[in-house]
């Protein structure tokens, strides 16, 4: 079974979607059921195994959820790490860990999307010919893992 249902998957890959549609920036998903070291440590190690350090403008943001260990982690790439607040994913990570702490796991992921995407749209706003770069879908990486 996975972590989040059919439903609540199909939400989140459609918040990614209508996020990104104002943005030239790309938003992924990377669920493990257990971390057991640092969740940003794996944050970044998953970051490139997803190519997200590849997108033209730099300007990837993943948000990465290991969770039997209930940790998490929301990282960006330079260009957007250049242009948002010094605090900006911390305050990212209290608005999900809200979600989260209520046992709402899927809406705390579509908020943390949503802020992401708010932040990319202004600092990184769509153009004329712009492509989604990256898929859309959530990425269990424990499964591609043992591939």
């Amino acid at each position: 079974m996975s972590l989040f249902s059919d439903i609540e998957q199909d939400k989140i890959a459609k918040a990614i979607a209508d996020a990104e549609k104002a943005t030239s920036g790309e938003i992924r998903i990377a669920v493990d059921k257990h971390c057991a070291g640092d969740a940003y440590e794996r944050a970044i190690e998953y970051f490139s195994k997803l190519d997200m350090d590849k997108t033209a403008q730099r300007n990837g943001v993943l948000i990465y959820l290991a969770h039997a260990d209930h940790k998490f982690a929301i990282i960006g790439d330079s260009g957007i790490n250049r242009v948002v607040p010094e605090n900006f994913w911390e305050t990212s990570k209290v608005a999900m860990n809200a979600h989260f702490a209520k046992g709402n796991l899927a809406d705390g992921v579509i908020a943390g999307v949503a802020l992401a995407g708010e932040k990319l749209a202004l600092f990184f706003p769509y153009q004329s010919g712009d492509i989604n770069e990256l898929p859309n879908d959530i990425v269990y990486m424990d499964k591609q893992d043992n591939k």
